[in-house]
């Protein structure tokens, strides 16, 4: 793992803190996840942390934006968001089908009580991380 520059806008900070106790422990796993695959990607030198629709969200230069949340209105899940127009979703379904479950074109839909798929995770992350530089090759290079 190389150290990359992680740009984190101070509000992200609250959105975590402001998660019930039961799901913060699984919203913070998640966001490691995010910055430790980042750290392991090859050309990526920096990670953008911010705020988009008032979720935490994570970009790099390259990249197409992952966005995490969980919501009161559907307690029992949190979920991975991802661009609705990419491939990547898509994509998901076709290699992860039996370890992940989705929501339409746009989100990896993830359980509180369960375990994080921490390998099917980071090759999704990666691939949306990198998804400019990928999205021409057969499942995106998975």
């Amino acid at each position: 793992m190389k150290n990359i520059e992680i740009r984190t806008d101070p509000r992200v900070e609250s959105i975590f803190n402001n998660y019930p106790n039961s799901v913060r422990k699984k919203m913070t796993s998640l966001r490691e996840l995010i910055i430790e695959t980042a750290s392991d990607i090859e050309g990526v030198t920096d990670l953008e942390e911010t705020l988009k629709w008032g979720e935490p969200s994570y970009l790099a230069k390259k990249g197409s934006t992952i966005r995490i949340n969980w919501s009161s209105k559907n307690p029992n899940q949190y979920a991975m968001y991802f661009q609705c127009t990419s491939r990547l979703v898509s994509t998901f379904r076709i290699v992860y089908k039996s370890v992940l479950d989705f929501e339409g074109k746009r989100a990896i839909v993830l359980q509180p009580k369960e375990d994080l798929p921490k390998e099917a995770l980071k090759n999704c992350i990666t691939a949306a991380l990198t998804y400019h530089k990928v999205k021409h090759l057969p499942l995106l290079g998975m």
